[in-house]
């Protein structure tokens, strides 16, 4: 599978999910199915740095944010470097998210 059909596949896969959200001054909690799908991805498909950080902004651009192409690199290899830990994977794409 390529990359484009994989952003395709998990663009689809995330328009359905729950979004957590509530009062502006929070800062967004991703659903544990949201994480653990996301994370899914990257381990089963071995991607790196780069297509990680599409895969972000494909995640963050579905939920009506902004993301920035380096900051989202950076992110992907902290992730990687957690192992894909969930708790990880949750502080960076809040750090990622910026509201449009």
């Amino acid at each position: 599978m390529n990359l484009q059909q994989m952003v395709g596949q998990v663009s689809l896969m995330f328009q359905g999910a729950s979004r957590v959200g509530g009062d502006l001054n929070m800062v967004e909690k991703f659903s544990i199915a949201e994480l653990s799908a996301l994370r899914n991805e990257l381990l089963q498909n071995g991607l790196d740095s780069w297509q990680a950080a599409e895969l972000f902004h494909v995640f963050l651009s579905g939920r009506g944010y902004g993301v920035s192409s380096n900051a989202a690199i950076d992110a992907a290899a902290r992730v990687e470097e957690s192992g894909c830990s969930i708790d990880v994977l949750q502080r960076e794409l809040e750090g990622l998210a910026m509201v449009m």
